[in-house]
């Protein structure tokens, strides 16, 4: 699996997203997946399930081969409550380091917000408790005051990315500086599974819909995906999504449909750069 990353990050192209489960399903959901081979989990203060996470990969004993993502809230940015926010989750997690931290998602005073809350993050990095950071659900704007105006190193912005819903403006940026995009709601919530066009091209190659969604995402340079799959058999079908190799002709159908359909939003304060 492609290894993605600059300013400190050496991520996994494929790793597993864990919103919505909890409990003993998260716990079972990444232990499969890091008993077939993922390396990449992605979790969140948000999500309520670090403990979950942190049971698992302690079980595993391979922490070292593991890259782990956590975010911090956007209500916790001070920078008190952000450093707090953070010593809670390496608690919660087990784990004396983050491979990835990020702001989960901007305050409606992100612009002013920024400088203060990068500070914290910068000092994290420096001292190796975050071995990268970044951010998500950045628009360009919000990441060229990061990047630019501040200075940070930013190595990831993970935004909603799928076949229906593009990313073209950031996509544009995040490349010419560095940055990784992480592909979260990869399916669209399942909902683009049903489209028929990536129906007929799945047939083609005795495939899954879901497996040519995340072989169209794949195969871009500079992107990840962390789809969600509780079940084991689905953790396998992304695994094996790496293997398909879209033709010429899969690619430009996938490339021309309407990528409008937006599926999860913080409300009116971000300005996402669009069309995508």
């Amino acid at each position: 699996m492609q290894v993605l990353g600059e300013h400190g990050l050496r991520m996994p192209q494929l790793g597993l997203g864990t919103y919505t489960l909890k409990g003993a399903a998260c716990r079972a959901s990444v232990e499969s997946a890091i008993g077939l081979g993922y390396r990449h989990i992605d979790t969140a203060q948000m999500y309520g399930n670090e403990e979950d996470v942190g049971a698992a990969i302690a079980a595993s004993g391979l922490r070292e081969q593991i890259h782990l993502t956590t975010k911090v809230w956007h209500t916790n940015l001070a920078p008190d409550a952000l450093a707090r926010s953070f010593d809670e989750s390496l608690a919660k997690l087990r784990t004396s380091y983050v491979d990835l931290y990020l702001i989960h998602w901007p305050s409606p005073t992100m612009a002013a917000d920024l400088p203060a809350a990068m500070a914290v993050m910068q000092r994290l990095h420096a001292q190796g408790l975050a071995r990268a950071i970044g951010v998500s659900n950045f628009p360009v704007a919000l990441l060229r005051q990061a990047i630019e105006q501040i200075g940070a190193p930013i190595a990831c912005n993970q935004v909603e990315f799928n076949i229906l819903h593009g990313q073209t403006a950031v996509l544009n940026y995040a490349r010419a500086h560095g940055v990784v995009v992480t592909a979260y709601a990869p399916l669209g919530k399942g909902r683009v599974l049903d489209h028929p066009e990536l129906a007929r091209i799945a047939a083609r190659h005795g495939a899954r819909p879901a497996q040519i969604a995340l072989a169209w995402l794949l195969r871009q340079p500079g992107v990840a995906a962390i789809p969600k799959a509780g079940g084991i058999d689905n953790q396998r079908a992304n695994l094996d999504a790496l293997k398909i190799v879209l033709d010429a002709e899969d690619v430009a159908a996938l490339d021309v449909l309407p990528k409008d359909q937006r599926n999860v939003s913080a409300g009116n304060w971000i300005a996402w750069d669009h069309p995508g």
